[in-house]
């Protein structure tokens, strides 16, 4: 089964409704030994992107991955970018703000880990969370302290961040920075079942806590946060994938395959030379050669 990019891309405008995106649908992969094949070649192939990427210096990268508690972020980015060269990647996770964070706007603590020409940033949560979490849990944002002047202010903060949010991303977009965001939409029974699986594997244990479980009270609160965030924040220069979830491995390839279409579209390239670099190049390489033929 062919993967194709935009059956998951949202379209700008589109309202969400998350109902009516699978969180499974029928494996792009024919047994586990495809499926290892099928990765191992999309890692080799964004290998190679990420060395054009890196040697062109003329693009950014930056992957977002938002999704609720175990849906496969961390093994998503893990298996996806394990071929990657680790001078051209940095991974950030952001949990709760700290105090120094919430004294500024709430861009500003990503912003400072936003990827340079030539490298690839990956967000495991992000700029995202306070429209999502601070939306369900309102505590978060009497916490920030915000003058909010106006009848109206509290139910309109969300579509002013959402204007803040797109207008950052039009501007990296216009200088130069590919924004690609995945969500990664899991049932919540599947969720169960895996916080079940991180209970019985003792190995896995640290990955629960008590109050993963108590999040889950909020699913429906979540689902409401993230329809009103996809609908308002997919856009044509960083649009969202909506990824099914409930099959890990599914879900990776999905997500490594719509990595590859958006780095393609870049059309990224090694530099090249001119006439006087190349004469100039074989100078140094008749010298070089002597050196040898030398034996020094």
């Amino acid at each position: 089964m062919k993967i194709h990019s935009d059956d998951f891309r949202v379209a700008e405008g589109k309202s969400v409704h998350l109902g009516k995106w699978p969180t499974r649908i029928k494996p792009v992969y024919k047994s586990k030994d495809d499926y290892q094949k099928m990765l191992g070649d999309h890692v080799q192939r964004l290998d190679g992107l990420q060395q054009r990427l890196y040697a062109s210096n003329k693009y950014a990268v930056l992957l977002i991955f938002q999704a609720m508690d175990a849906a496969g972020k961390d093994g998503a980015i893990r298996h996806v970018m394990s071929g990657i060269n680790p001078q051209g990647c940095q991974v950030f996770s952001f949990k709760h703000p700290s105090l120094e964070e919430l004294a500024h706007d709430f861009l500003w603590r990503t912003t400072r880990d936003l990827p340079g020409r030539g490298k690839i940033g990956i967000f495991n949560r992000s700029y995202y969370e306070e429209v999502l979490i601070a939306r369900v849990h309102p505590e978060i944002l009497e916490a920030e302290n915000l003058p909010l002047p106006g009848k109206h202010a509290k139910k309109d903060i969300w579509d002013r961040r959402f204007r803040a949010i797109n207008d950052l991303e039009r501007h990296l977009s216009d200088n130069g920075t590919c924004i690609i965001k995945f969500f990664l939409h899991m049932s919540k029974e599947e969720q169960r079942k895996r916080f079940i699986a991180r209970i019985e594997d003792s190995d896995k244990n640290w990955k629960f806590s008590a109050q993963d479980l108590e999040e889950r009270k909020y699913w429906k609160s979540y689902m409401h946060a993230y329809q009103a965030c996809l609908s308002a924040t997919s856009s044509k220069e960083a649009p969202w994938y909506i990824v099914p979830a409930d099959d890990k491995q599914n879900a990776r390839l999905i997500v490594s395959q719509v990595i590859l279409d958006r780095l393609a579209e870049l059309d990224l390239r090694y530099p090249s030379t001119n006439a006087k670099q190349r004469r100039e190049l074989q100078v140094i390489r008749a010298r070089l050669i002597k050196e040898t033929d030398q034996g020094n």
